[in-house]
């Protein structure tokens, strides 16, 4: 297809497609879309190679948000029956983190619920921060708050954060569709908080909340004029009690074509294929991985994911190869502009363009078929058609942080 060796030449260049150019990626053919991973592929190993690099959240806080996103099953007015508790301390966090470290994590993520933090709460995280690098050298540690008062940012980071997760979401035009309690605009500046500090940026968007494709496209190149160092991309879980819990609106062909688009826009930055994955691209995750070059490791926020054993199967079985410690993710020009912007308290702005959740997108899940004495349950009687709703995958988080349960890495 022209298209595709089209947005590959413009990949290799850092060039930014059209928008109608990335429309027309996501109104391919199910019988082109072989070819669109393929050229996505190209993309992907011309400044990431092979490598996977693998991300570990660890819930802070879980549950009782006073914002309304209606997406998260955190949220005010949430009957979803997940887990709810206040501060870890900061040893009970970072065993957590230890446990996703050992599992191969590069980057441990902290979130906490609410709308942003207190004075007090980022003392709190600092210290949190400050104890998980004395005990896991050589991680990197992103923080996901919520939106950042004046001068919060710069705290953080020199407490040890090296990252700053803050999503876009969705458009600007469609955003007080999803959430009436901050604004679009409030997300922007808290990103662009994180980028002043000297902090790497990680934005990204949700999708399948009902969005069109000019939305889809409209969040993705207002990521790439923001200019993140990574991009988380949510697949939504329609958790029951959110008001979003009837939208299942994806197929698996669906999600690898959104991926591609965001690869194609923005083709030298981490995209991260972030919550829902299980769910809604199921079987075919490992085509993901030729787009994508990050992933979460194991559970979400407030949900389970796939096993930690089998993430890292799945990478090996598809040719890819967990990304070391010792390795830098981001191709070298972004790498040197961010340790320039970082040693100035910069902008965190990068020359020649290009554009992940921690945090408080849609969590990813995928019900557990074994039982923790070993026995393993027998399989459904009957799976439900690829565009039906699929919540015999959805099953909430009851190991790991809050519990007594081990975590799954």
């Amino acid at each position: 297809m022209d298209l595709l060796n089209t947005l590959v030449e413009k990949g290799l260049r850092r060039e930014l497609p059209t928008r109608e150019e990335a429309l027309a990626v996501l109104a391919t053919s199910d019988d082109e879309l072989l070819d669109v991973v393929a050229a996505a592929g190209k993309v992907r190993r011309q400044w990431f190679g092979r490598r996977v690099k693998l991300n570990y959240l660890v819930n802070l806080k879980s549950g009782l948000c006073p914002e309304d996103c209606s997406y998260c099953s955190q949220r005010l007015g949430s009957k979803a029956e997940i887990l709810k508790y206040t501060w870890l301390k900061p040893d009970e966090a970072s065993k957590a983190a230890a446990a996703g470290v050992a599992g191969g994590a590069k980057r441990v993520c902290l979130v906490a619920s609410g709308r942003g933090p207190t004075d007090r709460d980022v003392d709190r995280v600092s210290q949190t921060i400050q104890t998980i690098k004395e005990q896991n050298e050589g991680i990197e540690v992103c923080a996901c708050l919520g939106l950042l008062s004046e001068g919060q940012a710069e705290r953080l980071r020199a407490a040890g954060a090296d990252a700053y997760n803050h999503n876009l979401n969705t458009s600007e035009a469609t955003y007080g569709d999803i959430t009436t309690t901050h604004t679009y605009a409030d997300r922007v500046d808290t990103v662009h908080q994180a980028q002043s500090a000297g902090m790497s940026a990680c934005s990204g968007l949700i999708a399948g909340m009902g969005e069109s494709d000019e939305d889809l496209v409209d969040v993705v190149f207002s990521l790439r004029e923001l200019d993140p160092d990574s991009v988380p991309v949510n697949f939504l879980i329609p958790f029951e009690g959110t008001p979003l819990a009837k939208e299942w609106n994806l197929t698996p062909q669906r999600c690898l074509r959104i991926l591609a688009m965001v690869r194609f826009v923005c083709p030298d930055v981490e995209v991260r294929l972030a919550g829902g994955r299980e769910v809604h691209l199921r079987s075919l995750q490992p085509l993901a991985l030729h787009i994508v070059n990050s992933i979460f490791l194991g559970d979400y926020l407030t949900s389970e994911g796939q096993e930690g054993k089998a993430d890292l199967a799945m990478i090996a079985d598809a040719g890819f190869e967990v990304e070391g410690a010792g390795t830098t993710t981001l191709p070298t020009h972004r790498a040197d502009a961010l340790e320039a912007a970082g040693a100035a308290g910069g902008c965190g702005g990068h020359s020649g363009g290009g554009c992940g959740p921690c945090g408080d997108g849609a969590p990813a899940d995928t019900a557990a078929t074994c039982a923790p004495t070993g026995g393993c349950a027998p399989a459904p009687a009957a799976v439900p058609a690829a565009d039906q709703a699929r919540t015999d995958l959805v099953a909430v988080r009851r190991r790991g942080a809050g519990t007594d349960l081990p975590p799954n890495a």
